[in-house]
């Protein structure tokens, strides 16, 4: 199973794999003139945390799950059955084979991870595996969309709420408050210490 969160539009069938290539360029494994990069989870948790890593000390409320077009964030569940093997960049045979090191896997200079993943594209790879950079005990996963002979079958997508499990588990493990569920969320106390 693969997971993925994405904007899923009021009325419209769930499409977590619609990418417009001119949204990507800044991403981890991006290089839109070549291919869609798909990025996707082994663990829900993972694919939440990803998406909403920025409200790290912040409080996250039911609204700011919507984004301004009227899409609501969801989680889809995809079936990865059918998915050719993925580079692996946690097995260290790989990094050795490669010439990588484990810093230049997880990074955040995108200009070394966007190098490392057009090189596996040359190489005929479908994807990658990694380590999250926030947990290294979740699996993150880029598929190049071009390769897959077809799309990963959605097997589940449901809207994200401030108390759905993956989200207040994500949330826990990166220090989001979270509001009320069916609010616009509560406003912090200020507390003086003396």
């Amino acid at each position: 199973m693969l997971f993925r969160v994405f904007g899923w539009l009021p009325d419209a069938p769930p499409e977590p794999l619609r990418v417009p290539r001119d949204r990507q360029g800044a991403g981890r494994h991006d290089d839109p003139d070549r291919y869609t990069a798909w990025y996707l989870a082994r663990e829900p948790v993972s694919a939440v945390a990803e998406a909403i890593q920025a409200f790290r000390g912040q409080e996250l409320i039911a609204s700011a799950l919507v984004r301004p077009d009227g899409a609501r964030r969801a989680l889809a569940t995809l079936d990865d059955a059918a998915l050719p093997p993925l580079l692996d960049l946690d097995d260290p045979a790989v990094l050795l084979e490669r010439g990588l090191r484990p810093s230049g896997v997880a990074t955040g200079v995108r200009r070394t991870t966007q190098r490392l993943a057009a090189a596996a594209f040359d190489d005929g790879a479908v994807g990658l595996s990694w380590w999250s950079a926030l947990e290294a005990a979740w699996t993150n996963v880029t598929v190049f969309a071009e390769r897959l002979p077809g799309s990963l079958p959605v097997l589940d997508a449901v809207p994200l709420t401030v108390d759905h499990p993956a989200v207040v588990e994500a949330a826990e493990r990166l220090g989001v408050r979270l509001g009320s569920p069916g609010g616009r969320g509560r406003r912090p106390r200020l507390t003086v210490v003396r």
